[in-house]
Formats: C-alpha cells, structure tokens, sequence
C-alpha cells in the first residue's frame, strides 16, 4: 500500500486528499489550524495533523513514516513552509511535487507590490477606508499605517485565533469582519460599499482562493485593488496534472474527462463546431439510440443509455476510455437530463457544450422572436398548459410520444381555446423537416411525428393579474332553487392577499363549495397543484363544472370530509378554510403534520367559529385576526342603497410553535 503525505492549506490540497481517499493508499494530511482539518473528510485511511510543524518536525515525520511521495500544496504565499517541505524531503531523499494554483489576471489599475512591508509603506501614503483580506497573521504590522484605527477593516476567519490577534493589532471591534467564504461577487461587492473602501488589499490567491471574485466586486464599486506579489518559485503543476501524475506513478483509477454536448435538434448541420470537434475526438460515445446513428465515428465505443444514473454507470463501467462524450436533445440547458447528470459525476472532470433549441431553431424558421415565449414541456410530465396559453401571447411546447401533438390540440379544444395558432415542427433540421400551421381545431385530427414540437399564439391571452374575480363568473345553482354557498369577492381577495400563493403552492381548499377559491388560487399557482375537497354532491357537480369553464387543469377535486380526505394529499404549503363541518381541529392538525410551516387562512361567520379558531392561534408563531364587513349597492326604484353582508373575520396562522 503506497504512503503519500499532502500538505494543504488549499482548496486544491483539499480535493488531492478527496482523491486519494478513494485510492488504495494511507494518506497523511498536514494542515495549520483545526479549522481546516474540519474541511477535510473523515476515511479510515487517513491521518490529519492539523498544527502548524517547525522543519524539524517535518523532518521527523518524513523519516519515522517512509513515505513514498511528499506533495506540497499550501498556499502560495506559505514560501516558509514550502522552503521547509523542500529540505526536509532533500535530506530525506523523499520524492517531492508542489501542487501550485496558476496566477490570476489583475484590473490594469491594480497595484502591485512585493511584500507586506511594501504594502504598508504604500497605504501610509493614501486616504481612504482599507479592506484587508490578507488573513490575520501580519496584522499588527498594518497597524503602523496613519489612522489605521479608523480607516482598517479585517476580515478574518470566525476563529478566536483570529479575534485574538485583531484585538492585539488594535483593530476595532465595529471593523472585524470574521467571516467564513467562499464569498461571491455580490457579497465582497456589498462589504465594500457598507464600509465605503478607497482599497482592497488582496494576495493572489488564484481562482479557488476567489481572486477574482474580489477584483471583479472592486471594478464595480470603483474600489482600488492592491495586490501583494507571490514569492517566486522555480516549479509547480496544476491539480488535473498532479491527478494525471499519480494515476501514471501509482496505477490510481482514473479520472475521465466527461464531455456533456447539446446536439440541436438532431442534424450535424444544425451542431457547433465546439461540439462536432468534441463527438469527433471521443473515447465514448453516449447518447439515445437515433442520436448515435449520425454522430459516431469509426472505432468509438457507442452506449445507448439516455437515464442519467444509466450513464452515470456505463462511465464507471468503461475504464478503458478516459474521454467521454454525452450527447443530449437540443440545448444542454433546456429541458436537458444535464441538471440530474452533472450531481451524479463527482470524480469526473466535466465540460458542458451548450447546443441550438429546438425553441430557437423554430421560431428561426418561422421568423419569429421568442424572448418573451414561456417554454413548457410535455414529454414524460404533467403540466396544464391551457392554463399557460389562456394567460400568454406565446407558448412553445415540447410535445413526445404518439399523438401527443394531437392530443395537445384536442386539449386546447376542450379548454375552449381552439381558434388560437399552431406551428408544429416535425424532425427538425433533418432533411425530411416539416412545419404545419393552423389552428388548434384544424390540427386536432391530424398526425404528427412524435418528434414534433409546437409554438402557440394566443393574439388575445386573458391573464388575471389581480385576485378576487366577480361573483358572477362562477356558476353557484344546479336549479333555481338551490343555490351553492360560495366565498364572496371582496372576502376571497383579502383571504388569497394572505395567503400569498406563490407558483408552484400546493394548496388545500377545504370546504371548497362551488370552488370560487380553489379557481383563483389554480390560477396564481399555475406551476402548483391545487386540492379542492368538498363533501356535498351537489357542490362537488359544480365544483367540477366551474373546474372545466376555467381550465383548470392543475386543480383536483377530492370527494370526501376532512380530516380523512386530507390524509393521502400530499403535504400544503397553503391551506384555506372555507367550511370544516365540525373539524376544525382535526383539520388544522392533519396539515401541520405534513407541513409544520403551512400558511393557514380560514373564515369564520359564527361566533362559535371565531372563538374555535382564536382558541388556536396560540400554536402558531405567527397569527392575526381580521374582521371584515362589506356593503353593496342594491337598486330601490330609482335609488341605489348599500345593503352589508355579514361579518366575516379572517385568520391567517402560520409556523407551528415549539410545544415547551
């Protein structure tokens, strides 16, 4: 069994020692502080020093463990530690590689200087607030800068290391800054503004060490980056090359280079060049069946699996080949098994090469611009899209399987929307290609490749944008004589104000009646689901009736009393109760099992209700209490009268309590 020694301190040495972790070998980590021992992994063959070794220690632990191989990757500014590594393995007579990150490029008004002497010779001679991203060690030699007190900030590691020798340094407590990163653009671009810097003094810590992250936050705040030069070093490889030295020196399992392509819509004349070159050069070619006939060159492996995890298996199970290529349907980032693939290749090195949609590719043969369509899949999911195409001027769909272009058509039909246009694409960009135009209607009854796509125009889309639609729109009677409750309009939009559905809600109307809410929040939660459960037949006739006149496709009507009928719903993220028969409380519990968090918004019109549910906002961390009374304007002759409806108090509850 090999023995390798890595000295971290990087994130480079950090993924090293994950890397050979799953070799068969023991590894001995050395890293300066518990903090990075932390980052590392726990494996039972490895072993973490993680205190800073004088070189006599080093020494002592190259000579005591016999390693077969030292790999030097701290940071590059640690030139005393990497001077100590070299002469311990000299004497040793240890083999020796430095893993050393690559330099970054600097703004052209960057300032550069070889020290941190140098450094606070210079800031001596500015004006301006100062962030000090350079770690906690050489503090206290900044502090010789002229008001160092009022113009330094620091921003260190959540250690009490690091607050001890702030405080030692004299820096304010108001200007430690002790964070954790990796930090973004954005956050470096905010804590420049909140503390007004003039500089930002840096190392190049490459891109790991989020070097540019921080050049790019000071460009656009205006701040002035001053940069302390590395320490020269005559040699160092990058991570891939180290990886790539190991797996030679030691047989390690290697590490494929995993290509994941968008092909376009299907022909090599509709591919780039990037990925022509990519599927060109592969070991492996990976992809559907009908996507290799075309693409795979002589003596490549061909794998016909289009499962992400089927893929994932087939790179695991071909050793003999280090470069793969993944060949996916149109665009890698539209509607692509890429988003479900990538999680599943952590050992891999992986490339995305983005490809022409079959969106773009369309709306190019139709002349016509898509930035405003909303993209909606059909191919192996349920989605209403009468809801999207009632709301919308333009839909493209991506329709798979037999007849489901038909099918499609037929859907829009029934949903009333049979007038609005059709542009079908079958076998986009291969030589037999076709584009069919009509309307819905007129292309219900006809076939289509199930390779077909659709882009629909609705010249006259009729979204809500605001909630509480009329009374009038919903049908409330079966005959004369009977005539369904229903939530009024003035009462639904406060209660759906406070619920504050968002897209994908999925939503518990319980109590629904002729569905008045359960239609509303179907709409604003187009790409939710939405469970009507009512117990009343003749409700139930309406509620189903008033479903179909809005194409309502992601709402479900549940037949039944809750709490049971509840019970095989999947769990709320919003509740309304319109009527609980009696319930209440079982009601109430049945959703916070499933969802502790659930937003609640009931209506009560009795005082018996009102005192059942302020008997329950107790429980919950948030909760309020509305009282809410309306009058409308009734003709008397030639008069109008404003006639009031009854109270109605609405609470909304959220967030159960932590029982004591």
């Amino acid at each position: 069994m090999y023995k390798i020694c890595v000295f971290g301190g990087t994130t480079e040495g950090r993924e090293l020692v994950e890397f050979l972790n799953a070799q068969l070998c023991e590894v001995t980590a050395c890293v300066a502080t518990e903090y990075g021992q932390a980052l590392l992994p726990e494996a039972e063959r490895l072993t973490v020093s993680a205190r800073r070794l004088p070189a006599d220690e080093i020494k002592a632990l190259l000579t005591d463990r016999h390693f077969d191989l030292v790999i030097d990757a701290t940071h590059p500014y640690a030139a005393s530690i990497t001077k100590s590594i070299a002469r311990a393995c000299a004497e040793t007579g240890v083999e020796r590689w430095r893993l050393l990150r690559g330099a970054s490029d600097a703004p052209g008004d960057a300032v550069f200087v070889e020290s941190t002497e140098k450094a606070i010779e210079f800031l001596d001679q500015t004006e301006g607030n100062i962030l000090l991203t350079t770690g906690s060690k050489e503090l206290k030699a900044y502090s010789q800068i002229k008001d160092f007190a009022e113009r330094v900030y620091a921003r260190v590691l959540p250690l009490e290391d690091s607050l001890v020798l702030c405080r030692e340094a004299g820096v304010k407590a108001a200007h430690i800054l002790a964070m954790q990163g990796p930090f973004s653009e954005e956050m470096n671009t905010a804590m420049l503004r909140a503390i007004g810097a003039k500089w930002l003094v840096t190392k190049d810590g490459g891109a790991a060490g989020g070097f540019a992250k921080k050049a790019a936050a000071a460009a656009k705040t205006g701040v002035r980056l001053l940069v302390i030069g590395r320490p020269a070093e005559a040699d160092g490889i990058g991570l891939s090359e180290t990886v790539a030295r190991l797996c030679a020196r030691f047989s390690f399992g290697r590490v494929p280079h995993v290509c994941v392509v968008g092909i376009g819509p299907g022909s090599e004349a509709a591919q780039t060049g990037e990925v022509r070159a990519a599927i060109e050069h592969t070991d492996c070619l990976i992809g559907a069946a009908r996507m290799l006939e075309g693409a795979a060159r002589p003596g490549q492996l061909r794998v016909a699996d289009i499962a992400p995890d089927a893929i994932a298996a087939a790179i695991a199970a071909h050793p003999e080949c280090s470069n793969f290529t993944v060949l996916m349907s149109g665009d890698t980032g539209f509607f692509s098994g890429t988003k479900k693939l990538l999680p599943l290749l952590p050992n891999c090195h992986v490339r995305v090469l983005p490809g022409l949609s079959s969106m773009s590719y369309l709306c190019a043969r139709l002349g016509k611009r898509y930035e405003e369509a909303v993209p909606v899949s059909l191919h192996g999911r349920e989605h209403d899209i009468t809801a999207d195409v009632r709301a919308q001027e333009t839909v493209f769909a991506l329709v798979g399987g037999e007849g489901g272009m038909a099918k499609l058509c037929a859907r829009l039909v029934d949903a009333g929307l049979g007038a609005v246009h059709v542009s079908v694409g079958e076998r986009l960009s291969y030589p037999d290609e076709k584009i069919t135009c009509g309307t819905a209607a007129e292309l219900a009854s006809r076939e289509f490749d199930k390779l077909s796509v659709a882009l629909i125009e609705n010249p006259a889309p009729d979204a809500v944008v605001t909630h509480g639609l009329p009374d009038e729109v919903f049908l409330r009677e079966m005959d004369p004589a009977h005539v369904v409750p229903m939530t009024k309009s003035e009462v639904r939009a406060v209660c759906l104000s406070k619920l504050a559905l968002t897209e994908r809600a999925v939503c518990w109307d319980v109590g629904a009646g002729t569905g008045s809410v359960s239609i509303e929040m179907a709409l604003q939660a187009k790409r939710g689901r939405v469970y009507a459960v009512e117990r009343q037949e003749d409700a139930l006739a309406l509620l189903a009736r008033n479903k179909a006149a809005f194409s309502a496709g992601n709402l479900e009507i549940v037949s039944g009393t809750a709490p049971a009928a509840c019970e095989a719903l999947p769990a709320p993220t919003h509740v309304f109760l319109g009527g609980t028969a009696g319930n209440l409380n079982g009601i109430l519990d049945a959703a916070l099992r499933k969802n502790p968090h659930v937003c609640i918004v009931a209506t009560a019109v009795t005082l018996e209700s009102v005192g059942a549910l302020a008997a329950r906002m107790a429980d919950f961390e948030k909760a309020e209490c509305v009282s809410l009374q309306a009058a409308r304007a009734r003709t008397a002759g030639s008069y109008h009268l404003m006639q009031g409806q009854n109270p109605v108090y609405i609470f909304t509850m959220q967030n159960r309590r932590e029982q004591a």
